[in-house]
């Protein structure tokens, strides 16, 4: 997974930390999670908070879903 694959994050995050509601996480401690998920292979230095806005929104969303 690339930075860019925010859907694809979103899944491995939810699945990772399924109580953890994404809007309560910093950039800084989202980045972290990303960087330690499996199959993620992309450069630390071009994460940016457009890129991790979107992984933090598709998050929210998968999130929001798992509690209905």
């Amino acid at each position: 997974m690339k930075w860019t694959d925010s859907e694809d994050i979103a899944i491995a995050l939810a699945e990772k930390f399924p109580g953890v509601d994404p809007l309560t996480l910093r950039f800084t401690d989202l980045r972290e999670r990303v960087l330690a998920l499996d199959g993620f292979d992309d450069d630390a230095k071009i994460s940016n908070e457009p890129k991790l806005e979107a992984i933090q929104m598709a998050w929210y969303e998968e999130w929001k879903d798992a509690q209905s």
